[in-house]
């Protein structure tokens, strides 16, 4: 391998890094709360604190908020029973352009209290994969490019480092920062590289629907077919004529018997009060990789079969088997935590990454009079602690604000969504205002909130810590508070050690609030 080569491959490695490392520290860090998104549900709606119920949940029990589908003129109307991450039966439809997701008891039937948050399954887990842009898809494309980029780093990483397994073992702590910071970034980058190549291949495969369509195509004569064999689904059109709909448990149980004794997890109406509406019952996908669930079609006023899924082909089988696996819907605890972990890791490498590059221009810029390096370290610290104190705080007010309220006709949900947006702009504001100083403040800060979410969360619920540890239906809420303070714990610490590393540096480098700006 000439030394050209891996010149070539560290200058793409650099700049690939210095240009996508904000958007992927957001797509990881975000992708790691995903995985315990339900847990974060459940600490962010108290409501929802339930015990897992003994028997299933009746379908018909909700025949009242179907009926007020069928008012609004839903296209569909779904209940989901109640799982061992979320116990409590789940209704979603919606009313004109408002997407309802509305919880009950799973068993009395009764309704729980308007959540008022989006929390982990709607904000976190899709802000990992769209960054809330759904206008032409354009979030997914620009999360799609950085895995791409993603995947240009994990290659020329390797290629950058000759001594690949020996470099693994050389975190020199207490070597200088600069050294230590290089060493981090190196064991990080090999303890997660297999993790991170396959997240990033993964996270394009899921997307390939929309980026790479000639896959499907020559298999399925449209995307109909594809979502037919992927995702159990099924259509017929509307006859616009109103209909009845039979007992909902008794399809439920005719499924189960067909499947041989498995368990409904989901119903769907499709077309709720129409005369061709159709009803499909579905598996949970659960127990298994594949992240997809076996279904029948029914027709919703005889209950005569329709449509049953089949074995898929092998396309739409490796798409919904990679996606399970990047997803992690699937029941095991350990894996989960692992997969926590190293989404962490990928965290921890894309931070030390921006340190590193810092580190090697602050001086240079310095002497030289040049500005550029401030405008990266300023995007680098909204990016890294910036993201983190916002989603702290987007938790913070969670607890603060009433269930109800309403500011200028602003929901509740929304008011947590827009605090997250102005604590990350105010992070990025401050990271201009107060460069090198902005990281271990801005540590500090997620500190100070992360404690300050655990308190308030005992406060408003009672459920503290000691309390929550041994109550078994509140172990992902202590869950949730330990990881909080964990948090509170390593950002104090990452605060401390680049306060030392800002006052070795401040010396020697001069303040270039008033240099030209280029690069």
């Amino acid at each position: 391998m000439t030394q050209e080569f891996r010149s070539s491959m560290n200058l793409a490695h650099t700049w690939a890094g210095v240009v996508a490392a904000s958007l992927l520290f957001a797509i990881f860090w975000m992708g790691s709360l995903s995985v315990y998104d339900r847990e974060i549900d459940r600490w962010m709606a108290p409501m929802t604190r339930l015990a897992m119920p003994d028997q299933p949940a009746s379908f018909d029990a909700q025949r009242g908020s179907y009926d007020a589908a069928v008012k609004v003129g839903a296209r569909s109307w779904t209940m989901l029973q109640p799982s061992d991450r979320q116990p409590v039966v789940r209704v979603v439809y919606r009313d004109g352009d408002e997407a309802l997701s509305l919880y009950f008891d799973p068993v009395s039937g009764a309704a729980l209290p308007e959540q008022g948050t989006w929390a982990g399954t709607r904000f976190f887990f899709p802000f990992h994969y769209r960054l809330h842009l759904r206008a032409w898809d354009l979030g997914e494309w620009i999360v799609g490019a950085a895995a791409m980029a993603m995947l240009l780093l994990c290659v020329s990483g390797v290629i950058m480092h000759r001594k690949l397994i020996a470099d693994f073992f050389s975190l020199r702590t207490r070597e200088r920062t600069a050294r230590m910071t290089l060493d981090l970034h190196t064991v990080t980058g090999v303890l997660g590289l297999p993790f991170n190549f396959v997240i990033a291949l993964s996270g394009l495969t899921i997307l390939s629907i929309a980026f790479f369509p000639s896959g499907w195509k020559s298999s399925y004569p449209g995307k109909n077919a594809f979502n037919e064999d992927a995702y159990s689904a099924y259509s017929r059109p509307m006859a616009k004529k109103p209909g009845t709909l039979m007992p909902l448990d008794a399809l439920a149980a005719k499924a189960q018997q067909m499947w041989g004794g498995a368990a409904p997890s989901a119903i769907v109406v499709q077309h709720p009060g129409d005369a061709k509406a159709y009803v499909s019952v579905f598996q949970s996908f659960d127990r298994g990789i594949v992240r997809s669930a076996p279904a029948i079609q029914f027709d919703a006023a005889t209950g005569a079969v329709l449509h049953q899924s089949g074995e898929m082909k092998p396309i739409a089988y490796a798409q919904r088997f990679i996606s399970g696996m990047h997803q992690i819907q699937f029941r095991h605890w350990l894996l989960r935590a692992l997969y926590f972990a190293l989404g962490l890791s990928g965290c921890v490498l894309i931070f030390s990454g921006f340190q590193v590059w810092l580190q090697a221009r602050r001086r240079r810029h310095a002497a030289e009079g040049r500005s550029g390096v401030r405008v990266v370290e300023a995007i680098a610290v909204g990016s890294v602690t910036g993201i983190v104190m916002a989603s702290v705080g987007f938790m913070v007010i969670n607890r603060i604000l009433p269930l109800g309220i309403s500011v200028l006709g602003t929901p509740r949900y929304a008011l947590e969504i827009w605090t997250f947006y102005l604590v990350w702009l105010v992070s990025f504001a401050h990271a201009w205002w107060r460069p090198q100083a902005a990281w271990a403040e801005q540590c500090r800060a997620i500190a100070a909130l992360a404690v300050l979410a655990v308190i308030l969360n005992w406060v408003t619920t009672g459920d503290h810590l000691l309390r929550s540890l041994f109550v078994p239906r509140l172990w992902p809420v202590a869950g949730v508070d330990a990881g909080l303070l964990m948090l509170a714990f390593v950002a104090l610490a990452i605060g401390r050690w680049l306060s030392r590393a800002e006052r070795r540096v401040g010396a020697a480098v001069p303040d270039l609030s008033g240099a030209s700006s280029h690069a």
